[in-house]
């Protein structure tokens, strides 16, 4: 875990000397703001662990790491409009403390200056990078349209919501991976491996933030808690209690789901219950663990000195036992 920590700290100070300036201020404030809430810096952790795996040389792959933790809090900018949110790691939304438009407008340039870091990787790598990023920067927004419709659908399927945040979360951590390989110019098989190993890390991710988003607090989570069951989101708890729910349970589930009326804590406190009684939590983190496995399977393919992958395999275990 030493080197895991020297990671942050690089990323860290590396945030800590970006700041945005220009005129007028209150464009660009946001976007320190927002920079300056924190996070676990996941997306330019996972860049440096690459490249420093595949024997690249780190410091090459700050500017393309930081460049992706830009674009990921670009994202985050705009998501919090979309779903009204007023928290983001425990502070206000840019929206709230600001207003939506200046929110939109800071956010859009959020992307150029994702770019403009992007565009600082050095070598034939810089190219493979770029090809890469605007790839995943289309699927990002793919994933959140169909995020944003399965919310007004009656049915969801399980695997297109598995698809959906394959592409809302899971192939931004697959690109940071990749991004870190190319960087080192890592054979093209062992660069998509990783590309992969995010793929389904992602996923498992993304799983285990829908429980967190349920059974978490407002302390830890630094978001508003059980958001997803107020905005009537389809994530995994909610199709899986509506798959295994008997007569009584569904029906009590259909009054609240889509009730614009329903008093948001008694809806929380109603559809924990029954996802207490359906054991949904339990269901919910064995599905994760699936896709953490699929992912390790993967990474045992790379190339690579098996101690180099030290750094990436305990990484994930701190990803996936992010809920105690």
């Amino acid at each position: 875990m030493e080197k895991l920590s020297r990671y942050q700290q690089l990323i860290d100070a590396r945030i800590e000397r970006t700041l945005f300036e220009g005129k007028p201020a209150s464009l660009y404030d946001p976007l320190n703001y927002l920079m300056g809430l924190g996070g676990k810096r996941l997306r330019p952790m996972l860049t440096l662990i690459a490249c420093d795996m595949m024997h690249g040389d780190i410091n090459k792959a700050l500017p393309p790491a930081l460049g992706l933790e830009v674009f990921h809090n670009y994202t985050l900018m705009h998501d919090d409009i979309m779903d009204q949110a007023p928290l983001r790691r425990g502070q206000a939304t840019v929206h709230e403390k600001w207003n939506t438009p200046t929110a939109i407008l800071a956010g859009d340039l959020m992307l150029v200056k994702a770019y403009e870091s992007l565009m600082k990787s050095e070598g034939i790598a810089r190219i493979k990078i770029l090809e890469l990023f605007n790839k995943t920067a289309t699927e990002i927004c793919e994933g959140q349209q169909f995020d944003m419709e399965f919310e007004s659908m009656d049915e969801v399927a399980v695997e297109d919501y598995l698809k959906m945040i394959e592409l809302k979360t899971a192939v931004l951590l697959g690109c940071s991976l990749k991004v870190g390989a190319l960087v080192a110019e890592a054979p093209e098989s062992d660069a998509d491996l990783l590309y992969d190993f995010g793929i389904y890390t992602g996923i498992g991710f993304q799983l285990m933030d829908d429980i967190l988003d349920v059974f978490g607090d407002t302390e830890k989570v630094g978001k508003q808690v059980a958001g997803d069951i107020i905005s009537d989101k389809k994530t995994f708890l909610l199709l899986e209690a509506f798959r295994l729910a008997n007569d009584a349970q569904r029906a009590e589930l259909n009054k609240w789901i889509g009730n614009p009326k329903a008093e948001p804590s008694e809806k929380v406190t109603a559809v924990k219950a029954i996802y207490d009684e359906l054991g949904i939590q339990d269901i919910a983190r064995a599905k994760a663990d699936e896709y953490f496995k699929k992912a390790d399977r993967l990474l045992e393919a790379v190339n690579v000195e098996e101690a180099r992958k030290k750094n990436l395999r305990d990484y994930a275990v701190f990803l996936k036992n992010r809920i105690s």
